[in-house]
């Protein structure tokens, strides 16, 4: 992947120099044009790498990414590629390179070298997935997005799987407008395509309509609602003085040992608080069937489930790294910082998940004609 970038960053490098890209012609007012390459071998932290270093006719093109007798690019990749992913302006990307390695790069190029990652972007989005994961997060976050002159919302659909060798990887990013069921329904179309056959538990929030497209795409997945989201949805009907024991009696029915028991702190709960937050707790029995799906297991897996904190943590380090761009300009600009920004998160997800041995013994049970074949 770091051969590929550092040699786009040369072509996007003499792009600049010219003033035109490739084949376009129209745009070329230079007398200046493309002369080949020449070949050249570097070492990187990676390994020797072969560039093709892009020549012009005038002779005048000196690459600054890699420099002319430079033959050691060993700590650049990481100085590079993280850059933006850690949510940098332009600004401060152009400063950096210039402090550090004594580059004297343009905003354009800044811009046209990031471009450079969308087709490495496209590929990651369109490789192939495990047959099973034994969980699946599934999120939106949102972002401000400048589209025909106009700012509006835009929501980056995110999926983080689970696989059966506990190993949290991110499935994909997607970006759209507002969250809805149908747009969900498509990624999950998607992920079907990608190799997915099957996903044993989904953890989702309480968008309309959410479950049945989980369904819709993979019938025999568990669908487990985020009990932390629920809390939130439920509070908006309570008044501040009372909030507080109406949160600390909901523990009651969340806490419960098992369904049965939950059911009746939930009659409980209704008796106390019903005459004057009636809206509030229909929307727990409305919800129930996908809000008690945790209740059939043990601690383990509904320390897993019960809420989406996997990918709630995912999506507030997204969020520190974006706090910088208050608005995107493009779709492409927000696709490229948050796949950079998951590729630096994705580094720190070495271990699998803490207790995953007892976990997967109790999955195999659970699900033993699913798992069939594929646990050794």
């Amino acid at each position: 992947m770091f051969a590929d970038t550092l040699q786009e960053m040369l072509e996007a490098e003499m792009d600049d120099e010219l003033g035109y890209t490739k084949y376009d012609y129209k745009n070329k007012k230079s007398n200046n044009s493309r002369n080949g390459h020449s070949q050249k071998t570097v070492t990187s932290d990676y390994g020797d790498i072969e560039l093709d270093i892009p020549r012009d006719r005038q002779a005048e093109f000196e690459p600054k990414i890699v420099k002319k007798h430079q033959r050691d690019v060993s700590g650049i990749e990481d100085q590079i590629l993280s850059m933006y992913a850690k949510g940098m302006t332009t600004r401060d990307i152009q400063d950096h390179l210039n402090n550090l390695y004594g580059m004297d790069v343009s905003p354009t190029l800044i811009s046209n070298i990031t471009d450079k990652i969308l087709p490495l972007v496209k590929e990651w989005q369109n490789r192939p997935l495990e047959d099973i994961y034994a969980v699946v997060f599934m999120d939106a976050v949102h972002f401000k997005v400048r589209e025909e002159g106009h700012v509006i919302n835009k929501a980056a659909y995110v999926a983080i799987g689970i696989d059966l060798d506990g190993q949290k990887d991110v499935l994909g990013l997607w970006i759209g407008e507002n969250e809805s069921a149908k747009y969900w329904l498509n990624i999950l179309n998607e992920l079907n395509n990608r190799g997915v056959k099957d996903i044993l538990i989904a953890c989702i929030d309480g968008l309309t309509g959410f479950t049945e497209a989980i369904n819709a795409a993979f019938p025999q997945t568990e669908v487990q609602k985020c009990i932390i989201h629920q809390i939130r949805n439920s509070t908006r009907y309570v008044g501040y003085k009372d909030r507080k024991a109406f949160t600390s009696d909901l523990k009651n029915i969340y806490q419960a040992v098992n369904e049965e028991t939950a059911w009746e702190e939930l009659d409980r709960f209704e008796e106390k608080w019903g005459a004057k937050y009636a809206i509030a707790i229909n929307s727990w029995r409305r919800n129930w069937s996908e809000l008690s799906t945790f209740f059939k297991y043990p601690a383990e897996i509904r320390k897993i489930i019960y809420t989406t904190n996997t990918i709630e943590s995912y999506n507030r380090q997204l969020r520190k790294v974006t706090k910088s761009k208050s608005i995107f300009p493009t779709d492409d600009a927000l696709q490229k910082m948050l796949y950079l920004a998951t590729m630096d998160i994705m580094k720190k997800w070495t271990t699998r998940i803490r207790g995953w041995a007892a976990i997967l013994s109790q999955l195999s049970i659970y699900f033993a004609d699913r798992l069939e074949g594929h646990i050794d």
